[in-house]
């Protein structure tokens, strides 16, 4: 430990005290409950391998004593959570010290944190901008200094596209290995959670911390740990890199494509390929989305429609409409585009593939022109995020080394594969092809 975790705790405290005011990170601070547990880890012998470390979580992880809300109104009056969630007490186990729940879209059902109940989180580098969601509380906080982890969900691209628009490191891992018991769920079948960091060793650290089986989690799969950390050290060297082209390079600004071909020179990936049924997949998961989705929430919708976000009650009532026989042909389509992805894993060890069309649009903004087209941001900026998640793969969300507003590309592995994702970010860390950014206050 470098530095104690009172006084990490501190100035993690007095960060969010000075910049939360305008940026709207957070919903809830767990201040003096913080001050306890960063005196008994600074108290114990054997700290944790992240101790000196704070970290924030998206207000739909549960943690013990205090209301688990998922961006609504509709759950305020239900019982505080009698345990955290097993990442979180993963975390905390590890000596890392919570300090408050993050802001999102509510229930989880949006890219881009403009929540209706508790305001936008506004962009640390252009507060005009987006923080991009769902888990926009949860990459902001990261990407203004106030704390160097944080968790989020991802479903159809929560968590890599807040990191790409925030310049933050952001890790979806595969479907089933960190468990999600204990966090409020949005699409059962499609629902990962994750780490953000400010940095590619603090995400690793987050990440081997997190990892193990849970029994509690129907969708938890025994499987080996890995070490995030060693593969840091690794070299990629060997690994065979390719370049997402096809459905992955139909509509992106000229900074997002500026930014993906340099990182994509960078780590080799002279060879383009295609994933066959990706806008398939696409289609697919945003119909299990909906169906889903408003089947969690049916009978709030009945009883109290009028609290619901009138965007998030919309597209869930619209969700309730669906016939089911096309939900079960939208999941024969995942299965199959799933035996497509193993199929060119059988070629590729990497791939490397734009995190979104662009960088943060204005807050409220609707629409975009892009490449002579008018493109509807709220419904794309998961363009390139969707088919992957919903074949269950894991991905670093890496922030390019670029000026201008941040922008970031994703770094997908085969399932269970996170270490060699570590491996080649590392390596283009070090080149100085990736670097998180940090928002000066």
């Amino acid at each position: 430990m470098t530095v104690s975790s009172a006084a990490a705790l501190d100035q993690s405290l007095a960060t969010i005290e000075r910049r939360d005011p305008a940026l709207n990170c957070f919903t809830a601070l767990y201040s003096d409950r913080a001050r306890t547990e960063a005196a008994n880890v600074d108290r114990r012998p054997d700290a944790g391998m992240l101790a000196g470390t704070c970290f924030a979580v998206k207000n739909l992880f549960d943690v013990a004593g205090e209301r688990t809300i998922a961006g609504s109104i509709v759950l305020n009056d239900s019982p505080p959570a009698c345990r955290d969630a097993t990442v979180v007490e993963r975390l905390r186990a590890a000596g890392s010290v919570l300090v408050g729940a993050t802001n999102m879209d509510e229930f989880a059902y949006g890219f881009s944190t403009e929540n209706a109940h508790y305001g936008p989180t506004r962009n640390p580098h252009d507060p005009d901008r987006i923080a991009g969601g769902s888990s926009g509380g949860s990459a902001a906080a990261v990407a203004a200094g106030m704390v160097p982890i944080s968790l989020g969900s991802d479903t159809n691209g929560s968590i890599r596209i807040p990191a790409s628009l925030c310049g933050v490191w952001g890790l979806k891992p595969t479907f089933g290995r960190l468990s999600r018991r204990g966090a409020f769920p949005f699409v059962a079948s499609l629902d990962h959670v994750g780490p953000f960091a400010s940095s590619l060793r603090g995400l690793a650290g987050a990440f081997d911390a997190m990892q193990g089986y849970d029994s509690e989690d129907p969708a938890a799969q025994a499987y080996p740990d890995v070490s995030s950390m060693a593969a840091l050290t690794q070299s990629p060297k060997g690994l065979r890199v390719g370049r997402l082209g096809g459905w992955f390079s139909s509509i992106m600004t000229a900074e997002v494509a500026a930014a993906f071909h340099l990182v994509a020179r960078a780590a080799g990936a002279a060879r383009e390929v295609e994933l066959p049924g990706a806008e398939a997949a696409r289609s697919a998961a945003f119909y299990i989305t909906a169906a889903e989705g408003a089947q969690l929430h049916l009978e709030r919708l009945r009883a109290r429609p009028q609290d619901f976000d009138p965007a998030t009650r919309d597209r869930l009532l619209a969700g309730a409409l669906l016939p089911a026989a096309n939900v079960i042909q939208a999941h024969r389509v995942r299965s199959w585009f799933q035996a497509q992805v193993r199929a060119l894993f059988s070629e590729v060890d990497l791939l490397i593939a734009p995190a979104t069309i662009m960088a943060a649009p204005t807050i409220g903004q609707e629409s975009a022109e892009i490449g002579g087209r008018t493109i509807h941001i709220r419904a794309n900026l998961g363009l390139y995020t969707q088919p992957l998640s919903f074949a269950g793969l894991p991905v670093i969300a890496a922030p390019v080394a670029t000026l201008g507003l941040p922008v970031g590309v994703q770094i997908i592995a085969a399932p269970w594969q996170e270490e060699r994702a570590f491996a080649l970010a590392a390596k283009l860390e070090r080149d100085g092809v990736l670097r998180a950014r940090i928002a000066a206050a």
